[in-house]
């Protein structure tokens, strides 16, 4: 039995400056949320402004999504990349002027808001070309080959990026306030930039340049709806998350339920993270590409379960028990489910799938924490939590029913035709 390298995609110096990269991005939009949060709050005293925020992000990035895969797909990717973090870089800097006081002034806190608001949205612009520009840089690093152990490293270093940044987020306004803050975002930018201009051009691997966009974008929905692997795996993603939305009502757990004030509040919040985290670094060594479609299944029915325990819970290590559990099983089908997009998405095409995948979950993030606080309203936090849990249980059982191809999905026979090439 051929032993498996752990640290295969680390053996490449260019996935290892774009692995600095994704960090240093991820890093950034997570603290630059986190701050612009804390600061319109702070202006507004209203709840509903930090609705808005989200909204304004989240409406460019899902209705742009698919034109943003054609783009992706008939362009070079390091320098659109390039062009990516270059337009986040100029959302920092607005974000940074109107945070500074010598420049707001003499500005109304009415006109403050509707800048932010829109440089945001600018943000949700940038936002819907940068993940399918990464996904498709992704795979021109490494070989077909250590996909699986390069996803995972990937997949590590975005919920490094995304655990740290928040953290960051908050000491550093606490440290050096918001206005500095965003300077550290700006600056984080500007190292994402210089990294990758260390990363040559890579060739265009889609042989039909110049195809018009609206059979470019049929062609991009039609391969998802007729892989019904991808299609499956998109589907239990997006129901796993719009339903298991839990953590968008830790702040009630913390202060109402568990009464365990702010430590309690940050002990739970990153209880999920440190779960994914360390899945994610084990699965590096211990690979998931064994009856990877039963595992998939699997994993999202325990994240279900782990959300029931932790929503029926009254005893706080209990609940941070049952949220660890619930990272660890997001952070397998994670790492399954950017596995099987790789290994099954053609080079052509790796775009526009990469567009349908931020659609089905990057909407879905912002929609969960909608449905939570709608249902908590509605039901009561207990019974939304449990209700949440239970529909990600029947999700999973139904897309085992209905996508027996994903049940039966084994990654090995896919890396061994890869091999082959």
């Amino acid at each position: 039995m051929k032993k498996t390298d752990p640290y295969a995609a680390l053996r490449f110096r260019e996935f290892n400056i774009f692995l600095l990269v994704r960090f240093a991005m991820v890093f950034a939009w997570s603290m630059q949320f986190i701050v612009i949060e804390w600061e319109v709050y702070s202006l507004t005293k209203d709840p509903l402004s930090l609705g808005i925020i989200g909204l304004m992000e989240v409406i460019p990035a899902v209705a742009m999504a698919l034109f943003a895969g054609h783009i992706v797909d008939q362009s070079e990717k390091r320098g659109l990349l390039i062009k990516c973090i270059f337009g986040f870089s100029v959302v920092s800097l607005g974000l940074f002027l109107l945070t500074w006081p010598r420049i707001v002034a003499g500005l109304s806190t009415d006109l403050v808001l509707y800048l932010v608001y829109f440089l945001v949205f600018l943000g949700g612009i940038v936002r819907a070309f940068l993940g399918p520009t990464i996904f498709s840089l992704f795979s021109l690093l490494v070989p077909k080959k250590i996909y699986p152990n390069a996803a995972t490293w990937s997949s590590s270093v975005w919920q490094m990026g995304a655990v740290v940044g928040p953290a960051a987020g908050g000491f550093f306004i606490h440290w050096i306030g918001v206005h500095w803050s965003m300077c550290f975002v700006f600056a984080f930018s500007l190292m994402a930039l210089m990294l990758l201009l260390q990363i040559p051009k890579k060739p265009i691997l889609n042989p039909n340049l110049g195809e018009p966009i609206m059979k470019s974008l049929k062609e991009g929905i039609k391969f998802v709806k007729n892989t019904r692997v991808i299609l499956g795996a998109l589907t239990l993603d997006m129901f796993a998350v719009l339903f298991g939305g839990a953590v968008a009502l830790l702040p009630i757990y913390a202060q109402d339920i568990l009464k365990v004030g702010p430590e309690g509040f940050g002990i739970l919040r990153a209880a999920p993270a440190v779960g994914a985290l360390l899945i994610m670094f084990t699965s590096a060594h211990f690979p998931l590409n064994k009856n990877a479609g039963m595992k998939l299944l699997v994993a999202i029915f325990g994240f279900g379960v782990s959300i029931i325990v932790f929503g029926l819970s009254t005893w706080f290590w209990v609940s941070v028990i049952a949220l660890f559990l619930s990272g660890v099983t997001d952070g397998i089908s994670m790492v399954i489910r950017q596995t099987i997009l790789q290994l099954r998405t053609p080079d052509a095409m790796r775009g526009r799938v990469a567009s349908v995948n931020s659609m089905f979950v990057g909407s879905s993030n912002e929609l969960g924490a909608f449905e939570s606080g709608l249902t908590a309203k509605l039901m009561g936090t207990v019974t939304a939590v449990v209700f949440g849990g239970g529909m990600t249980i029947l999700t999973v059982l139904g897309t085992g029913f209905f996508f027996p191809k994903l049940r039966k999905l084994d990654l090995r026979k896919d890396l061994e035709e890869h091999e082959k090439q």
